[in-house]
C-alpha cells in the first residue's frame, strides 16, 4: 500500500438538514398568512376592539423572522470522511463557521446512544467521545449509524480477491 492510499476517503458523507421549505414556499407562506392576519385585523378594527390590532401586526414580522432563522439554520453542514488512519469531522454551523475534529480509525468505536429519550450517534476512540449527526430525524440518524458501521467494518475486514486462489468447479 503506498502513502497516497493511506489517505483515501473509504467512506464519505455530507449530512445536511432537512428543510422542506423553499425560499418560493416561504414567500408564499407569508402572502397567505399576511392575508389572514389583514383579514383579522380588518374584522376587530370594525369592532372597535383596536387593541388587537396592534398584536395581529406584529406576528407577521414576529413569523417572518422565524421562518428566517429556520431557514438560515439549514445551512449548517457535517462532513464525515473516513480514510485508514482517521475518521475526520468538519461542522460548519449555519453562521459558516467551521470546526474539525479527527479521530484515529484504529481505535475507533460508532455507538448508538439510546439513554433519554432521543438516540445519538457517537464516536468514540481513546476515552475521546464525539457526536455526530445531531440535527438529523431518527430514521436518517438509523442510516448514518448503519452506514458508518459497515465503512469500518469494511476498512477493519478487505477483502482480496486473488485469481490464483479461486477453486475452479466450473467444467
Amino acid at each position: 500500500m503506498s502513502g497516497d492510499d493511506t489517505h483515501a476517503p473509504v467512506f464519505q458523507a455530507l449530512i445536511t438538514p432537512y428543510r422542506s421549505l423553499t425560499r418560493n414556499g416561504v414567500t408564499a407562506l407569508l402572502v397567505v398568512l399576511s392575508l389572514f392576519a389583514g383579514l383579522i385585523v380588518l374584522r376587530f378594527w370594525l369592532l372597535g376592539a383596536w387593541p388587537v390590532v396592534l398584536f395581529s401586526v406584529l406576528e407577521i414580522p414576529l413569523v417572518a423572522f422565524l421562518l428566517w432563522l429556520n431557514f438560515r439554520r439549514g445551512r449548517a453542514r457535517e462532513m464525515i470522511l473516513i480514510d485508514q488512519q482517521s475518521v475526520q469531522v468538519t461542522r460548519t454551523d449555519w453562521r459558516g463557521r467551521r470546526s474539525r475534529f479527527a479521530l484515529p480509525v484504529a481505535w475507533l468505536r460508532v455507538d448508538h446512544d439510546t439513554q433519554r429519550g432521543a438516540s445519538r450517534i457517537l464516536l468514540r476512540s481513546r476515552g475521546r467521545t464525539r457526536e455526530v449527526g445531531g440535527f438529523l430525524h431518527e430514521p436518517e440518524r438509523e442510516s448514518l449509524y448503519k452506514a458508518l458501521v459497515e465503512a469500518l467494518f469494511a476498512l477493519r475486514n478487505p477483502r482480496f480477491d486473488n485469481p490464483q486462489l479461486r477453486d475452479d468447479h466450473e467444467g
